[in-house]
């Protein structure tokens, strides 16, 4: 496994960030899909600013077969270096997190060049400043930029469409609420990257709130029947089993985006070069997703872990105001974190035993005439489920790679360029399919009528 001086005049795929805790299980399962003969990835090279450590990655990855990969340096604090990797992909996949830090001068390169781009990024500042820096760019270049392409938040994205999509009319969805609990034999581990994103994020949040000002007001989608109420701190959700509190992450950001996106494009957005028989099915899967008021919970069996989060909630709150504060977040993360993330990231055995439930649900009207009825109360209820391996190591690639897949061989069904929320730009194509064929499940788990 070595760099090679001859290069193909342009890869399929290039991943950067490969050394790094996530790239390399990304660099893992894009192996995994390498160079069959029906896969679309027939040119594959791994970039990073050590090529020693990206040789290393590679070898971890696999550790049993020999492998021919190129291996090519590239700096996020090299803009030329960078502009150099993107004219040699269709596709890059940006592993480079926090991606506030680190994320900028790679999407710049790639819409200069015109390469397709694709991150695992949850950090809304990042993806929002993307979209108000390069989407008119993009959509020039026909370069097609869409972050969050991994547990945030595509679970997310795609499970609020299969519950929207089960509502079949008359009956119609009036909130729909996430609820995110992970499982683990052994102890769960997060990772480092993430837990920085976190601090940074909070950080900063008077400046999203400034980018957010600053642009144009979104459209705001119709959602039959009242705002639902603002409900208690901590919810016991007995119909699941779990105690839960308001989740302060990327994934419900990213679905009012594709909301207010098909509020004002109600089939969706037209591909580069679609058949009509591709755009008769585009306009007929989106005609079946119905929009609803959204929130995200982290869920738990046990209270003492709700209030473990709280208490990590409040920390990284009072503490990351300060440089001294976020000092002391990220050199001891381990115990401001209570335990839930650490430096060296988790062990195998711990990434192997963990898993994740995402449940959704649905409170809504049997027959939409009800809501014309004055103070019509949700009469409907539908819960569905999405379930998976664990979150960053493992179903991350896996979703990143099946998002990959469909870009490099559905490109003429997805936008011919532009910056993107992930369910825009893959919600009417296979990737929920794929996502079933590779771990990732689908399921409708009840359909009932509420109490008067």
């Amino acid at each position: 496994m070595q760099a090679q001086s001859q290069i193909p005049e342009l890869f399929d795929v290039i991943i950067l960030g490969a050394s790094g805790f996530t790239g390399k299980y990304v660099v893992r399962e894009a192996l995994k899909l390498f160079n069959f003969p029906s896969s679309p990835i027939k040119s594959l090279a791994l970039a990073g600013r050590n090529p020693t450590k990206v040789k290393q990655a590679l070898q971890w990855a696999s550790p049993s077969h020999s492998l021919s990969i190129p291996i090519l340096t590239a700096d996020t604090t090299d803009p030329p270096s960078l502009h150099r990797l993107c004219s040699q992909t269709k596709l890059l996949l940006n592993c480079v997190g926090p991606y506030r830090l680190h994320g900028d001068p790679v999407a710049a390169a790639c819409v200069h060049s015109g390469c397709d781009y694709l991150d695992i990024s949850g950090e809304p500042e990042f993806m929002e400043r993307m979209e108000a820096r390069y989407h008119e760019k993009a959509v020039e270049t026909g370069s097609l930029l869409v972050s969050a392409c991994g547990f945030d938040s595509i679970p997310a994205e795609l499970g609020v469409m299969f519950n929207s999509r089960q509502w079949i009319p008359p009956a119609v969805p009036n909130q729909i609420e996430a609820y995110v609990i992970l499982e683990s034999d052994k102890r769960i581990v997060g990772n480092f990257g993430t837990y920085e994103s976190a601090v940074l994020g909070v950080a900063n949040a008077q400046e999203l709130q400034k980018l957010r000002r600053s642009r144009p007001r979104r459209a705001r989608p119709v959602i039959p029947g009242p705002a639902p109420l603002r409900g208690p701190l901590v919810e016991s959700q007995k119909r699941i089993g779990l105690w839960a509190i308001k989740l302060p992450s990327a994934d419900a950001t990213v679905v009012r985006r594709t909301l207010s996106i098909l509020t004002e494009n109600p089939h969706g957005l037209p591909g580069a070069n679609e058949s009509p028989e591709q755009r008769e099915k585009r306009e007929a899967f989106w005609s079946t997703v119905k929009p609803a008021h959204f929130g995200v919970k982290l869920g738990s069996k046990s209270l003492l872990d709700i209030f473990r989060f709280i208490i990590l909630g409040i920390s990284i709150g009072l503490l990351s105001g300060l440089s001294f504060g976020r000092w002391l977040l990220l050199k001891f993360p381990s115990i401001f974190s209570l335990g839930w993330f650490r430096k060296r990231g988790p062990s195998e055995d711990e990434v192997e035993s963990a898993s994740f439930k995402m449940w959704f649900i649905g409170h809504g009207f049997s027959d939409s005439s009800l809501v014309s009825q004055g103070n019509a109360k949700p009469d409907m209820e539908i819960i569905t489920r999405v379930t998976g391996p664990e979150i960053g190591y493992i179903a991350t690639p896996i979703i990143l790679m099946q998002c990959a897949l469909i870009v490099l061989s559905q490109r003429e069904i997805l936008p011919k360029g532009g910056v993107f929320p992930p369910g825009i730009v893959f919600g009417a194509t296979e990737l929920q399919q794929r996502l079933q064929e590779n771990g990732i499940s689908f399921d409708v788990i009840s359909k009932s009528s509420l109490p008067a």
